[in-house]
């Protein structure tokens, strides 16, 4: 299960890849007349719903069969602003939907009788996570979080101010009510921190380099608020092969070094460089788990974040501007396990 865990991370990243390179547009401005709700407070958050029970009254009233046009109408264009972010490149319409529900009947019937239920009742686990937020980070409005179903081709992503969950992508993933529950409570925690996370100028910095800081960094503060490794299988696996995993680390930061995100095409060195450790779930490199970029930035944040002086200061510069290469120097894995300004040589 925490290897499918990477995979749902894996279709956020994805998604923000594709951004970079320019296939998948700007997020939508949310229409006057459905404007996005002010921040939640942690004490009574909850998941907006509205449109995740709007499509499981749809598909119970057609037995399972909803048209395209039906979709659209009573769907789609009566969604919800997180339904608005989440749309673009992945529902894209009712056509689209419709296709996707016909191919897996099973999955979407799935996701709104057994699925739609468990993610209502883990409220107490968005609470307890905002909560961690809100003392970690005070003056920060946290996310208001949307659970919408789409075409089985992304398990969630972030926009201005809200966070939006695909019900079918992780009710397919979670084998059981205990995994839902515990990858809900993951999603809420490392979502949250892309929301927060301000935007830097990703084209100056290398394309590995900035996309594992910016998952580590989430993966990392995730793991302040909720107390767990976002995926302990992965560091397990890692943590004993740390040193011959930097050696590769490091060489595939040279191979990516001045090569733009437009450079990445399927079966160059440099997209063989960047998927070595970023969105392969499903085909990690033999004998890897999924993701292992994830945890490398993580590491990273774990010894920069370890010679900070004031604690607080160090999560917020987390999730502002910062120089990659500054960051690397300070986290960058070293046989004897000492941070640069310790050393005596």
């Amino acid at each position: 299960m925490l290897r499918d865990l990477a995979q749902v991370s894996r279709i956020r990243l994805v998604s923000l890849c594709l951004a970079c390179l320019g296939l998948t547009g700007t997020l939508p401005a949310m229409a006057a007349d459905n404007p996005a709700p002010p921040p939640p407070d942690a004490l009574t958050a909850r998941i907006d719903t509205g449109d995740a029970d709007r499509f499981a009254e749809l598909y119970a009233r057609t037995a399972g069969r909803p048209t395209a046009e039906q979709l659209q109408r009573e769907y789609i264009d009566r969604g919800s602003p997180g339904l608005e972010i989440f749309k673009p490149h992945r529902i894209v319409d009712g056509q689209k939907l419709a296709a996707a529900v016909a191919r897996s009947p099973e999955q979407y019937a799935k996701a709104v009788d057994t699925c739609l239920p468990i993610v209502k009742a883990t409220t107490p686990e968005l609470r307890a996570t905002y909560l961690a937020f809100q003392g970690l980070l005070p003056e920060r409005p946290l996310p208001q979080i949307y659970l919408v179903v789409g075409a089985s081709n992304s398990g969630g992503t972030a926009g201005p101010g809200a966070q939006v969950l695909g019900l079918e992508v992780l009710c397919h993933v979670a084998k059981t009510e205990e995994d839902l529950r515990n990858l809900m409570r993951t999603f809420y925690a490392h979502e949250t921190v892309h929301v927060l996370q301000q935007s830097e100028d990703r084209a100056t910095a290398n394309v590995l380099l900035a996309s594992v800081l910016q998952e580590g960094a989430a993966d990392f503060i995730a793991g302040i608020v909720t107390g767990k490794q976002p995926d302990q299988a992965r560091a397990s696996w890692a943590l004993p092969r740390e040193a011959e995993l930097w050696q590769q680390f490091e060489a595939d930061l040279r191979t990516l070094d001045a090569v733009s995100w437009d450079e990445l095409k399927p079966g160059t060195p440099p997209r063989q460089a960047f998927s070595r450790w970023i969105a392969n779930a499903g085909s990690p490199p033999e004998g890897w788990p999924s993701e292992v970029g994830y945890w490398i930035g993580q590491r990273i944040w774990e010894r920069w974040y370890a010679q900070q002086p004031d604690k607080r200061a160090a999560i917020r510069q987390m999730l502002e501007p910062h120089d990659p290469s500054t960051v690397l120097a300070a986290g960058r894995f070293r046989p004897d396990g000492m941070p640069p300004h310790h050393r005596q040589d």
